[in-house]
């Protein structure tokens, strides 16, 4: 295999901008099927979407991996989720890819999800391709989206093609670099001719063809010269300096085309061959288990020691199924090879090369690859390498769940059956939390909003036909101090034999954004014990007992947060001090003393962001009003109004049900977590109130 003729791609975008519509194409231009599904309207469903639930909803829920032959080249295709509550699977898809293609709709333009998409690719370093797709919506205006790229997204987007009409006249597009008008004919698109361009956009083309030169002159001095010389550009060179600044500097080039329509795909597949880097142009870098400081560079050789990323795990009917990316030397079935994380010795018995949910068994896997290996025990994100204590790579980035639920079985024969099915899931998706709740001793069930419990309560009543009770979603509150509190806490107990003795004194209170930074986490504290004032040994138990009441503040039981511990004093008893004296002194003042720093409950504030006709946006602003709702945008494009407004996670229960009725069926929204916010007041004393009742004993 070359690996210069290798890409692995991902394509990412917002809800509904075509991304599975476009990768059904790709793989029926390549050869790779031969009768193109939809993602709605029947049929056998689009073959990226293989889940019934996918099919049913018409919603992408897990990426699916795919590989095809274009021109030569072998590309390794993942058509990742566009709703928020997977972000995961965009997440981990963008950890192992080398390039990316972010997919636009051509009226909506930059949307909320695509920001986060950006900014994913972003963390990642991956270098994209833009497509804006559907072209034939009415309102398409490409060029207000590639100003919101430059602007919102902050990348240097530039048009390779410009259109030949648009709209329902979408007949075809103009290649900038070659300066012809491409058309797709045949009953899918699949004949592309090439002619000269029309006259009536003869003009336009040469002045988008002058600014795509200057704006590649950027990354090029010997371009500028050309061009200061008003000398022929040769199209080699273009190519050349395109592709090196689309992998090392940033740059976007954007591509037309309308995926439903067959229009455009195929010149988007040329560039992607063209300009997004092979897995020899990625410098990929691991750290070294003996020296965390230390970076050790991976190089796509396939005779190097083997290392491998699992970045995605699934279980089926044969067992788990590992999605591994190899980032050096190869990978041979049924050789051994070290999980980094555990030490442990696993043996790679099956190497299958994955179509969505078919696969085909390979001997080996080389540097670049991405397959899925059967029947491996791990976690995703774990290294594989061939020699123990090799090297880690650094894990991908996981949000925390903002939304809870319990969940128990309607019979007791399905407990077991139900415990499978969480365990499976929460190995599988690390957003997707479990745990049982000490108080109420029920399983609660965590995740990234309404969407995604409800994906996977489905789950498990169809693939472990588990019936269950859901309870009412729970909101993850915080507590955080407001004000800053002196203390002076004394802790004497004689219980017969040595008592306890404890005596600390400071100061407790919120922290500020520098020290935030500095603490990486919820707690600072600091050691200001002056003289042996109280003895060495025993500062950490006062900081374990202070950790311990965070997990439940006293205030109604929720996580505190951003509390700023500064223990300068104390005293000691040379018989009746201990590690566990000063633990249950911290304990103690938490206990006591937590409400003198004014503590205000935070709740998970949402980023909504909804699209609704023009004539209802009276009614929609109202009610966001009504959910204690601030508005922060709201921008009309044609009859369509976009609004993003910041709404508390416990008024957005029910929402999507409420937003249909108010729209007759025409409003659509998204929503990701923003930040956390004080509570009003008397919203507050209600919460409080009612946890209190829920943790009385019945």
């Amino acid at each position: 295999m070359d690996l210069r003729k290798v890409r692995n791609i991902g394509i990412s975008a917002h809800i509904d901008s075509g991304k599975t519509t476009l990768s059904e194409r790709i793989l029926y231009y390549s050869g790779r099927i031969h009768k193109i599904e939809d993602v709605r309207g029947g049929g056998d469903g689009a073959t990226m979407d293989f889940m019934e639930l996918e099919k049913e909803r018409g919603i992408t829920i897990t990426s699916a991996a795919t590989s095809l032959k274009w021109e030569g080249h072998q590309i390794n295709l993942i058509d990742t989720p566009g709703h928020v509550d997977f972000t995961v699977e965009v997440e981990r898809s963008l950890r192992v890819l080398d390039g990316a293609i972010l997919v636009l709709c051509s009226v909506g333009g930059v949307q909320s999800q695509s920001m986060t998409v950006d900014r994913q690719m972003k963390r990642y370093n991956v270098p994209r391709l833009a497509f804006i797709n559907k072209m034939d919506r009415t309102g398409a205006n490409p060029e207000s989206v590639v100003k919101q790229v430059r602007e919102k997204l902050g990348a240097d987007a530039c048009p390779m093609q410009i259109p030949i009409g648009r709209e329902d006249e979408f007949k075809g597009v103009v290649d900038l670099i070659t300066m012809k008008a491409l058309y797709f004919d045949g009953s899918n698109g699949e004949k592309i001719r090439t002619e000269e361009i029309p006259a009536e956009v003869k003009e336009e083309a040469a002045e988008a063809r002058t600014r795509m030169l200057e704006a590649l002159s950027m990354y090029s001095d010997e371009l500028m010269e050309l061009l200061l010389g008003e000398e022929e550009v040769p199209e080699k060179l273009i190519y050349k300096i395109c592709r090196d600044a689309t992998i090392n500097q940033g740059f976007t080039p954007v591509y037309l085309g309308s995926a439903y329509k067959n229009k455009g795909v195929q010149p988007l597949m040329d560039a992607v061959t063209r300009y997004l880097p092979s897995p020899l142009d990625r410098n990929y870098t691991a750290l070294n288990p003996k020296n965390p400081e230390e970076k050790i560079k991976l190089e796509s050789d396939p005779a190097k020691p083997f290392v491998g990323m699992a970045f995605k795990i699934m279980d089926d009917e044969f067992g788990q199924l590992t999605f591994t990316r190899v980032y050096q030397g190869t990978a041979k079935k049924g050789d051994m090879y070290f999980n980094q994380r555990t030490g442990k010795k696993d043996r790679f018995s099956r190497i299958v090369k994955m179509h969505a949910d078919r696969r085909e068994d390979i001997d080996a896997a080389e540097a670049g690859d991405i397959v899925a290996i059967m029947g491996l025990d791990c976690a995703s994100g774990d290294t594989y390498a061939a020699e123990p204590n090799y090297c880690t790579l650094e894990s991908m980035y996981v949000a925390e769940p903002v939304i809870k639920m319990s969940i128990n079985p309607l019979s007791r024969d399905g407990a077991d059956r139900l415990s499978k099915a969480l365990q499976r899931f929460r190995k599988e998706d690390p957003t997707f939390n479990v745990y049982t709740d000490e108080e109420t001793s029920e399983t609660v069930i965590a995740g990234m909003g309404e969407l995604h419990l409800e994906i996977y309560v489905e789950r498990i009543r169809r693939e472990y036909r588990v019936e269950v009770e859901v309870g009412a979603p729970k909101v993850s509150y915080r507590e955080a101090p407001t004000t800053s509190y002196a203390f002076d806490h004394k802790r004497k107990k004689q219980t017969g034999g040595s008592g306890q003795y404890g005596h600390i004194k400071g100061v407790m209170g919120p922290m500020t954004d520098e020290e935030r930074a500095e603490a990486k986490g919820e707690l600072l504290f600091v050691d200001s014990v002056v003289q042996g004032r109280i003895p060495k040994n025993f500062i950490p138990a006062v900081e374990k007992g202070v950790r311990n009441m965070m997990a439940k503040g006293p205030l109604a039981g929720f996580p505190v947060v951003n509390l700023k511990f500064d223990l300068q004093d104390g005293s000691y008893h040379d018989v009746d001090s201990s590690d566990m004296s000063f633990m249950l002194t911290a304990q103690e003042l938490m206990r006591e003393q937590f409400g003198r720093m004014k503590p205000a409950l935070l709740e998970p504030i949402m980023l909504v962001e909804i699209e609704v006709p023009e004539s209802f946006q009276g009614s929609v602003v109202g009610n966001i009003s009504a959910r204690r709702g601030i508005m922060t945008s709201t921008e009309t494009v044609g009859k369509t109004t976009k609004i993003i407004a910041d709404i508390p996670l416990a008024e957005t229960f029910g929402y999507s049900t409420d937003l249909r009725s108010m729209t007759q069926g025409q409003g659509t929204f998204t929503m990701e977590f923003s930040k956390y916010r004080p509570v009003p007041v008397n919203i507050q004393q209600e919460i409080i109130a009612e946890r209190k009742a829920e943790l009385q004993p019945a």
